[in-house]
């Protein structure tokens, strides 16, 4: 299994319009079949420690069965449509990818 997690940084971080606007295009990659499940959220409201980075506005976590599955989602129309609609919105994104040992 992997574990895709995305972190965005607005370039306007306080405007709830683009961040709502960011939050939706996420959802529409539920519809990719690779997808086995997707959560979309923002920082936490838990305590503030040094170890704890908040300072994104959106959070995406995706599941997937395999690399191959992880890597079809990449090229996927519904995929390469999320970005060039709301690439605008970003000003930085980091993607941890994690396999999940058993």
């Amino acid at each position: 299994m992997i574990i895709h997690h995305v972190f965005f940084w607005l370039k306007e971080p306080d405007n709830v319009a683009h961040a709502a606007q960011l939050r939706q295009g996420l959802h529409t990659l539920a519809a990719i079949p690779q997808v086995k499940q997707l959560l979309v959220g923002g920082p936490a409201s838990t305590e503030k420690r040094p170890v704890v980075d908040s300072s994104y506005q959106v959070s995406e976590l995706m599941y997937f069965n395999s690399l191959e599955d992880q890597a079809v989602y990449q090229e996927h129309p519904i995929h390469q449509a999320f970005v060039q609609q709301c690439s605008h919105l970003w000003s930085k994104v980091l993607v941890y990818d994690m396999a999940v040992n058993q």
